[in-house]
């Protein structure tokens, strides 16, 4: 009930004024960047000069509409609720987020300009079963894996299914990579890769196979492509495992351990336009940043109930197209480049914000 005492003006127009500034107040309010009592978080910590600041996190209505408590007012509990339940694969197309929901099941469409969410669970010929990763196409195509149909399942720009890629028993598939007309899809099952025809789904050829002297791998899951290499996070050998597009092997990254350049659980993986190469460790639950070379230059997150702790993390995107939705949140002199996205399946974070970039006037050659 709206009460305004001392006013000449009708109840019903009283209210809708009240209304109207509460409207006002939350759009501001989303439009206002976070105040951090303790500073921005940067990877190296300051004074060193910084190359990644934490942004923020996105798990809740809360968070995506940056309401807080007059939210809460108009919303009820609404503000509350969870973005995602269990994510796992992320990616970004035109100032939409894009995370596979497990236990949605489906992938969650989080609109950074309508600060809206939509759950894609697929329709009738569709419809998910246990979804993992996601793919974008430049056209807007989304391709995501389902562990559960053991399928491949392409929906459109509007997120209407499509068709499906690969027959019963044909694979168990982890991530999909798009080169050209052809889909890189790792095997779970099979432990290799299968390349397909984007077009009609035909098997073109495998690579990565058991059979193979050496670049065998066991429990290949996410996949990168970086110039004519693909790049795949070999699980269960605890590496990264690099081929030709065309399915040499060229080499591999990495071993079992808990030293840094180690890895214990290698999961998602990104390449930047420089070549540094993004690990995901879901075991150490933290990013290693490798060069060109395999030389390990960063790493950063880490298990807790912090801003930036990433717990269980399981995917990595990187997006140059879409760093205006979060200039908002970036240090005064911190000169963004790109965005890094990682998702977490526990924990208070489950999608986390990260820039990379450099701090107006520091000196960066020592970290060449």
């Amino acid at each position: 009930m709206c009460v305004m005492r001392h006013s000449n003006l009708p109840i019903l127009q009283r209210c809708g004024v009240l209304f109207s500034i509460i409207i006002v107040l939350l759009t501001a309010t989303a439009c206002t960047g976070p105040v951090s009592k303790d500073g921005p978080i940067f990877f190296p910590n300051l004074p060193n000069p910084p190359r990644i600041q934490h942004l923020r996190s996105l798990s809740s209505l809360k968070d995506l509409g940056g309401g807080g408590g007059l939210a809460e007012f108009v919303l009820g509990k609404t503000a509350d609720e969870a973005l995602v339940n269990k994510p796992y694969g992320v990616a970004m197309h035109k100032g939409k987020l894009y995370v596979v929901d497990t236990r949605g099941p489906g992938y969650v469409v989080l609109d950074l300009q309508k600060k809206t969410r939509t759950l894609i669970r697929g329709g009738s010929g569709g419809r998910m079963k246990k979804p993992i990763n996601i793919t974008i196409d430049k056209n807007g195509s989304k391709y995501i894996t389902d562990t559960g149909r053991g399928q491949v399942l392409k929906f459109n720009v509007d997120d209407k299914f499509v068709r499906a890629y690969g027959v019963e028993g044909q694979f168990k598939p982890g991530d999909v990579a798009i080169v050209g007309n052809k889909l890189y899809i790792s095997d779970l099952k099979n432990h290799m890769i299968q390349v397909l025809d984007k077009k009609n789904g035909k098997l073109l050829f495998k690579m990565a196979t058991p059979d193979q002297k050496e670049g065998v791998v066991q429990f290949p899951t996410n996949l990168a492509v970086y110039g004519k290499h693909l790049f795949i996070s070999d699980t269960g050998n605890f590496k990264i495992t690099k081929y030709t597009l065309d399915g040499k092997y060229v080499h591999s990254l990495g071993e079992v351990g808990s030293g840094l350049g180690k890895f214990a659980r290698p999961k998602g993986i990104a390449v930047d336009k420089q070549g540094h190469m993004y690990v995901v460790d879901s075991a150490f639950e933290n990013v290693q940043i490798f060069n060109k070379k395999g030389k390990l230059m960063l790493f950063f997150g880490g298990a807790g109930d912090n801003p930036d702790s990433i717990n269980l993390p399981t995917d990595i995107y990187l997006d140059y197209d879409n760093v205006k939705y979060f200039q908002d949140y970036v240090e005064p002199g911190f000169k963004l480049e790109y965005i890094i996205i990682v998702a977490s399946q526990f924990g208070v974070n489950k999608i986390n914000i990260f820039g990379y970039g450099k701090m107006a006037g520091m000196d960066y050659s020592a970290q060449k």
